[in-house]
C-alpha cells in the first residue's frame, strides 16, 4: 500500500537529494491533502465523486511490493499496493445509527473466547514483545473495487454467494487456516496484521452495521493467532477511504464511532494480545467536492480530520469497557507518511489511561524506493533521517512506533545503479536491523505467495527464510521467549 504515499515520496526524494544530511529530509512531501471534510456535505448520505486521486484503477490484488503502481489503487494490486481506494461509491451515506448493536453472538455471550491475560501491559511492553510482523494482505480487506474510483460506484458490490470466503479469496488469497498462521509463527513472526474491509456484506441502508458473519470470520482468524501465541492487529482498511471521501468530518466521526463501537464491543473480553489499529493510510486524504471531483484537503483541514478521527477511534474503543478500557491501541499517522505524521500539527489523541497508545506509519524508505535508489548511500542516509524524525517525535516521548507496512521484497528495478547492497535479502536485513535498533515494530507487507507461501506455509526464498529465523532467534532470545 505504498501507492498513495508514492506521490509524497517522489516530492520528498527530490528534496532529499538537495538536503540529505538534514533529519528533516523530504518533510514537505505530504502528497495529498485537500480541502477538508466539512466541505463534503454534512449528510452521511451524500458522497460525491469520481476518481480517486491516489491509487490506481486496475483491479489487481495488492502486491507486497509496492512496485508498479502503488499509488494506491483500490484494487488489489499485486504487490504492495494495498488498495485503499476501492471506494468511489458514494452512495451510501445515510446517517449511521449510533448504536445498532450486532444481533449475532457478541463477545459476552460466547464461551469460546481465549483465556484472558489479566494484567494490562504498557504500549512499550507490547512493542517489545511484538517482534517481527507479517501482513495477511489482500485477504479480509479484499473487495470488488472495479471502477471504485468513479462516482457511479455507489456501494460495495456483492461477491459470489455473498459469504465471507467470497471476499476473503477475491484478490487471490486462499481461505486462511490455522496451518497458515502456525507457519508464520514457526517462520519467526510474532505479530499478524489483519487488514479488514468492514463494508463487505454490509447492507447499504445508511446504518453502517457490520455483517455478523463477516465479523465472526475475522474473529476466527484472530483466534488462529491466539492459538499460535501471536499478536493480532485488526484495523479498518480501505473502507476508511470510502467513507472519508464522501462525508463531512462530523459524519465521518459518527460513522467511525459506530464502526469501532461494534468491533471493539465484539472483542472487548479478548486478551491484550489483540490490538486495534484505527485506520489504514487515508487519514488526511482527498474528498469529493460538490461536483463529484476528488479534491485535496488543505494541510490545516487534513490535520484537523486526522486528529479528530484518531480521537474518535480511541474514545469509541475505551467506551466499550472490558479489556478495552486499557487495551493498547495503534493511532494512524497522516497518510501514514513519516514527514506529515512527525509534524507538530499531528496530535496524539487524549486517552483515559496512560502509556497505552502507539503510532503507525509506513515505509521508512519510501521515496528511495520510488526513485530507484535502493541499496545505495542515499538510501541509507534517507532511512536514517526518517527514523530520527520518528524517534524525536514519538520514541523520545514514550510513544512506540508501529511500522505497519515494510517492504518485503525489493525488485531489482528499484536498486540504485551504484548500489553497494545489491540483493533484496541484504537490504531487508539492513532495514530490519535499523528499525529494530530504533525500537520500532516492523511488519512486512505481504500478499499470497509473495514473501510467505500460504500453501507451503513457509517463507519462500531460502535466504529470506534464514534471515527471519536469525532475527527471530535474536529477538526472542533477548526477551527470554
Amino acid at each position: 500500500m505504498r501507492k498513495k504515499i508514492m506521490a509524497l515520496a517522489l516530492c520528498m526524494a527530490m528534496l532529499f537529494s538537495t538536503a540529505c544530511s538534514s533529519s528533516d529530509n523530504g518533510s514537505s512531501s505530504g502528497g495529498t491533502d485537500s480541502s477538508v471534510s466539512e466541505s463534503i456535505s454534512d449528510s452521511t448520505g451524500t458522497d460525491s465523486t469520481t476518481a480517486t486521486g491516489q491509487k490506481e484503477t486496475s483491479f489487481a490484488p495488492e502486491s507486497s511490493q509496492l512496485e508498479t503502481s502503488e499509488i494506491e489503487s483500490s484494487q488489489p494490486e499485486t504487490s504492495e499496493a494495498e488498495s485503499s481506494q476501492p471506494e468511489t461509491s458514494e452512495t451510501e451515506t445515510a446517517k449511521p445509527e449510533t448504536s445498532a448493536p450486532l444481533t449475532e453472538s457478541t463477545a459476552e455471550s460466547r464461551t469460546d473466547i481465549p483465556s484472558p491475560t489479566d494484567e494490562s501491559p504498557t504500549a512499550a511492553a507490547v512493542a517489545q514483545n511484538m517482534g517481527l510482523g507479517l501482513n495477511l494482505g489482500n485477504t479480509m480487506e479484499a473487495y470488488d473495487a472495479t471502477n471504485c474510483e468513479k462516482i457511479t460506484y455507489e456501494w460495495i458490490p456483492k461477491q459470489g454467494s455473498n459469504t465471507p470466503s467470497d471476499y476473503e479469496t477475491c484478490w487471490g488469497a486462499p481461505v486462511t487456516t490455522q496451518e497458515i498462521i502456525d507457519g508464520m509463527k514457526k517462520a519467526g513472526f510474532d505479530t499478524v496484521r489483519i487488514p479488514v474491509f468492514w463494508g463487505n456484506m454490509m447492507e447499504n441502508d445508511g446504518t453502517y452495521t457490520i455483517n455478523p458473519a463477516y465479523l465472526k470470520r475475522v474473529r476466527e482468524i484472530v483466534d488462529y493467532c491466539q492459538k499460535a501465541d501471536m499478536y493480532a492487529v485488526i484495523n479498518i482498511h480501505h473502507f476508511d477511504e470510502f467513507i472519508i471521501r464522501r462525508n463531512s468530518l462530523a459524519d465521518c466521526e459518527k460513522i467511525f464511532n459506530h464502526l469501532w463501537t461494534q468491533i471493539a464491543d465484539y472483542f472487548k473480553d479478548y486478551p491484550y494480545t489483540v490490538i486495534f489499529e484505527g485506520y489504514n493510510e487515508y487519514l488526511g486524504g482527498n474528498q469529493f467536492d460538490e461536483k463529484g471531483n476528488l479534491t485535496e484537503l488543505s494541510k490545516s483541514d487534513g490535520y484537523a480530520l486526522t486528529n479528530a478521527l484518531n480521537q474518535t477511534f480511541v474514545d469509541a474503543v475505551r467506551a466499550t469497557g472490558g479489556k478495552n478500557k486499557d487495551r493498547v491501541l495503534i493511532v494512524s499517522g497522516y497518510w501514514t507518511n513519516i514527514d506529515l505524521t512527525t509534524s507538530k500539527r499531528f496530535v496524539m489523541p487524549t486517552d483515559t489511561v496512560k502509556d497505552k497508545l502507539m503510532v503507525s506509519v509506513h515505509y521508512v524508505d519510501n521515496s528511495m524506493y520510488w526513485t530507484n535508489q535502493i541499496g545505495g548511500s542515499e538510501w541509507l542516509k534517507y532511512t536514517e533521517s526518517q527514523c530520527e524524525l520518528l524517534k524525536k517525535a514519538f520514541t523520545d516521548n514514550g510513544i512506540p512506533v508501529f511500522i505497519g507496512e515494510v517492504t518485503s521484497i525489493y525488485p531489482k528495478s528499484n536498486f540504485a545503479s551504484s548500489a553497494k547492497n545489491k540483493t533484496s535479502t541484504e537490504c531487508l536485513e539492513i532495514m530490519f536491523n535499523k528499525l529494530l535498533d530504533y525500537g520500532f515494530v516492523p511488519v512486512l507487507w505481504d500478499t499470497n505467495n509473495n514473501f510467505y507461501s500460504r500453501t507451503k506455509c513457509e517463507v519462500k526464498n531460502a535466504t529470506d527464510k534464514a534471515l527471519i529465523e536469525k532475527l527471530a532467534e535474536k529477538i526472542r532470545g533477548s526477551r527470554g521467549a
